[in-house]
């Protein structure tokens, strides 16, 4: 009798906790924003981008996964993101970026769409050259995609996924048993690319000196990062309590996008951002484990890549509020406000679920 397939509760348990904590908290950092409207119209979009992400997670979850190994499927979703990434360089601006496509009155970011097609494309490569990691026949066409994928949002301008492109593929590379030296030649050419872009634009260059000394201008550049610092640190060690976050009182811009960590941490504290990092652990933790246990090379890759992505990119973000990290336009997955975020997110968990049925 053929195994009855079932999906890993843990992981599914941590993402569904993670979504609604960040529903909770979009609410409640919003507020302010949505002060005198008879519905919080941010909640509201973001509890409709996580159900349709929902949707797509469990069809993501059913779908035979060894049909996205396919050339049809690789090739068609990578070119269908590269097309739309020029295609979102030609329109309009918004906050002096070019990321967004408008179409019928609703935004969509490609950039969160090239993180799937990066992982799928690697992939692909990796399970059909993995006697070969160190060759010209896989590197080349890996860093070509990854190199044009992430100029094109570099261009948009958004460096900070530019970086998490990079990173992952490095970090899939290294899995796949690509030696120490080639990670370190890659790196060390990588590092005046990185000096170049920072120096091409001044407020890329503001932000490193805001991070190496936040307090020198603390009403100007360094004005968010403190702001942020302060909700963490008068959150203690239980918190305020829900809702009572006072940081989110204009003193931190946009609280419920890319800072909502740190307003999470005022109102539930301490123990409350651990409990994030827990959850996020737990996302490590089940997406290794089913790339380990997965039947075939194709499917480790993927669970590989796939968990890199949404780790890395928790990493950042919670790196930026502690001010450890320069500050960066990079959403917390699964808490920060953003549909296109929330969608493709829930999609890659999906394809991780899909990949544990199968351990």
């Amino acid at each position: 009798m053929a195994r009855k397939l079932v999906y890993d509760r843990v992981l599914f348990t941590a993402v569904v906790m993670l979504v609604a904590l960040g529903l909770a908290m979009v609410y409640s950092a919003s507020a302010v924003q949505a002060r005198g409207q008879a519905f919080n119209p941010y909640l509201l979009r973001q509890a409709l981008a996580a159900a349709i992400g929902f949707g797509l997670m469990l069809l993501a979850m059913h779908v035979d996964y060894r049909r996205l190994r396919e050339p049809f499927a690789v090739w068609g979703l990578l070119l269908g993101v590269l097309a739309l990434l020029v295609l979102v360089l030609l329109g309009p601006e918004l906050n002096a970026t070019r990321r967004w496509l408008f179409i019928a009155g609703l935004t969509f970011q490609p950039s969160e769409l090239a993180k799937l097609a990066l992982v799928l494309y690697l992939a692909s490569q990796l399970a059909r050259k993995e006697d070969r990691v160190s060759s010209s026949e896989l590197l080349l066409p890996a860093g070509l995609v990854t190199g044009l994928l992430a100029g094109l949002i570099l261009l948009e301008p958004d460096l900070g996924t530019a970086v998490l492109l990079v990173a992952t593929a490095g970090t899939m590379l290294f899995l796949a048993g690509l030696p120490w030296r080639h990670i370190l030649l890659g790196a060390a050419a990588l590092v005046p690319l990185a000096a170049l872009a920072i120096a091409a634009a001044p407020y890329r260059r503001q932000r490193l000196l805001t991070f190496l000394d936040p307090e020198s201008d603390p009403l100007g550049s360094g004005f968010q990062v403190l702001q942020s610092l302060i909700a963490v640190g008068s959150g203690g060690l239980f918190g305020r309590g829900p809702g009572e976050s006072l940081q989110k009182l204009h003193f931190l811009p946009y609280p419920f996008t890319d800072f909502i960590y740190a307003i999470l941490a005022e109102e539930l504290g301490f123990v409350g951002a651990v409990f994030v990092l827990l959850l996020f652990a737990a996302v490590l933790w089940r997406g290794v484990r089913a790339g380990v246990n997965a039947p075939d090379s194709f499917g480790r890759y993927l669970a590989w890549g796939v968990t890199t992505v949404l780790v890395l990119q928790a990493l950042i973000n919670m790196s930026v509020v502690l001010g450890l990290f320069p500050t960066k336009g990079m959403p917390l997955p699964f808490l920060s406000y953003g549909g296109s975020s929330i969608v493709v997110t829930l999609v890659l968990c999906g394809l991780l679920l899909n990949l544990s049925q199968h351990a």
